[in-house]
């Protein structure tokens, strides 16, 4: 399921080094001058590790936000935004307004959260993780996709809930689902546009992709979906000059390889990706600097080139 053209992003840095708002806005503006499709924002508030200092990112949707006011052209959104951080109909209406502040470039996507020190530093309930998902999901993409829901669960409500204003794109705001495992793609599949996968868990090869493709779509003709109607994407991790393995707040993250080499080696790889049926790539950069944003630009042109 091979899209007319490969879409290119960039995720921003998460810990990879304290970047501040203007460094951020650098490397956005960068981002969009050398025709790349998309920025991606990481959803998380603190990792803490043994033996290492803690680390943590600017909110994301608070950053999302100002850079939908501060770029003209590029899509936009989480990578991805987990539901347990959050109200979800609050959720479902902070997308609306970035929707609204972007001129409909923003794309929200959504995922269960995994990282347990984080809910607990920050007083979010851990336990039973897919049901609080569901009931956040049906909320969200209601309100997303309606404008309104009205519902009562076990752990959240939203009575009689109304988006007012709506923005551009009422109704059409993309929803993406960031996950691998078979309770939540059964869940979302039926809803979602897009599906992510992260380069850890697929070793940032085509090798390692294709199962989850397959599964992918047996996944969605089980549940009544046409594959052709989800779209795919990728993170996957590029590594430019003065890189060796990007900083990641995970650690077992922190050793896989990434593309490297000269533009058109760069700019072959990530093509293949997209013969095999990925859409989008959020390219996850080693080092993330406007420097190596810069290295990646003649990779990024001969991707439009086909």
């Amino acid at each position: 399921m091979k899209a007319h053209r490969l879409k290119l992003g960039l995720q921003l840095p998460e810990v990879e080094h304290v970047a501040s708002w203007t460094q951020h806005l650098e490397m956005a503006q960068l981002a969009e001058v050398i025709g790349l499709d998309s920025l991606w924002v990481g959803d998380h508030l603190l990792y803490t590790y043994p033996n290492e200092p803690a680390r943590g990112p600017w909110e994301c949707l608070t950053m999302l936000s100002a850079l939908a006011a501060s770029t003209t052209s590029i899509e936009l959104g989480p990578l991805v935004l987990s539901t347990s951080f959050r109200n979800p109909a609050l959720t479902a209406k902070i997308a609306e307004t970035i929707d609204e502040i972007s001129n409909g470039r923003f794309t929200l996507g959504i995922g269960a959260g995994w990282n347990r020190s984080e809910y607990d530093a920050f007083g979010f309930a851990y336990d039973r993780r897919f049901a609080r998902f569901a009931e956040a999901f049906e909320i969200i993409h209601s309100l997303v996709r309606t404008g309104a829901v009205d519902f009562g669960g076990e752990f959240y409500s939203a009575r009689e809930c109304l988006i007012v204003p709506r923005g551009p794109r009422a109704g059409r705001m993309p929803i993406m689902v960031g996950s691998t495992g078979e309770k939540m793609l059964r869940l979302t599949l039926p809803h979602v546009d897009l599906w992510n996968i992260w380069y850890a868990d697929f070793g940032n090869s085509i090798e390692g992709l294709e199962p989850h493709l397959r599964r992918l779509d047996a996944l969605c003709t089980d549940v009544g979906r046409d594959p052709v109607e989800v779209g795919r994407t990728a993170a996957v991790l590029v590594t430019a000059p003065g890189g060796s393995t990007r900083s990641s707040g995970v650690p077992r993250e922190r050793h896989a390889p990434g593309i490297s080499g000269t533009p058109e080696h760069v700019a072959a790889q990530l093509l293949a990706f997209h013969d095999a049926g990925i859409s989008h790539i959020q390219i996850v950069l080693d080092p993330i600097t406007p420097q190596a944003i810069e290295w990646l630009a003649p990779a990024i042109e001969r991707v439009h080139q086909g």
